[in-house]
């Protein structure tokens, strides 16, 4: 595929993703499929491993009743994200997510990253009466957002998926996707961008405990007990997995390490 193709060159495989049934600007990912190996973020790998071990919200893990492979060091390759969500409408906008009066800030700097997930999603209208993260905490307890079409939409900042993946969030399920967010979690390493077969955000509610499982390309809701297919990433997984495109690149030997 072109996407796969691309992939030789790092620089321009965020580009080749194709674009999305709903919207001119939005992704599909339905010709994708999941990687299993573990994910690593790229800005994380800053920070020191003490912070996020206390501070991340987010459990991953090959299966829900094995603890042990819930650790980030362990040697296993994690295959799910257990955890919260938050549920969001339509047209969620990289202002929503980030307003540009916090975009001073530079992920590479480990302080400046973490702050950067004290303000996720806090651009959201004052109709969302629960906040994503609470006021003085740097993380989110959920670390799973569901919402509806062209998810990411708006200006094309990087801060965005940053902020989320900052923010302690492991993964995005939405119906579809503004292309340049796609592109950019992916290039970035830092959340999954799924795309859902359906509606989801109408039938999950904020607080919800659900369950991602790669493998699978699903979600399953543990509090109303129903399961809802998620359309794979295919060749974009292993590059979040890495880290993100260049951590990727040198992974794969494409450019020096």
């Amino acid at each position: 595929m072109a996407a796969a193709a691309s992939l030789a060159n790092p620089t321009t495989f965020a580009s080749s993703l194709p674009r999305g049934h709903h919207h001119q600007a939005s992704v599909s990912v339905s010709t994708f499929s999941f990687s299993n190996s573990r994910k690593q973020r790229s800005f994380k790998s800053l920070i020191s491993q003490s912070i996020l071990a206390s501070t991340s919200p987010v459990t991953r893990h090959t299966s829900i009743v094995s603890a042990a492979t819930s650790d980030s060091s362990s040697s296993g390759s994690a295959t799910s994200f257990h955890g919260l969500c938050y549920v969001v409408g339509d047209n969620i906008d990289t202002d929503q997510i980030i307003p540009a009066e916090y975009l001073t800030l530079v992920p590479s700097k480990p302080d400046e990253y973490k702050k950067l997930g004290s303000y996720a999603l806090i651009g959201l209208p004052a109709s969302y009466e629960t906040r994503f993260v609470e006021p003085g905490e740097y993380q989110s307890k959920y670390s799973i957002i569901i919402g509806g079409d062209n998810f990411g939409c708006g200006s094309s900042r990087e801060h965005a998926p940053v902020a989320l993946g900052a923010a302690g969030v492991a993964a995005v399920v939405a119906e579809s996707y503004a292309r340049i967010f796609f592109r950019n979690s992916v290039a970035t390493g830092e959340v999954y961008p799924l795309e859902s077969e359906g509606r989801i955000c109408e039938e999950c509610k904020t607080g919800d405990t659900v369950t991602i499982e790669l493998a699978q390309s699903l979600l399953i809701n543990h509090t109303t007990g129903k399961e809802y297919k998620l359309k794979p990433i295919g060749d974009a997984g292993p590059v979040i997995e890495a880290g993100g495109i260049f951590a990727y690149a040198r992974k794969a030997g494409m450019i020096p390490a």
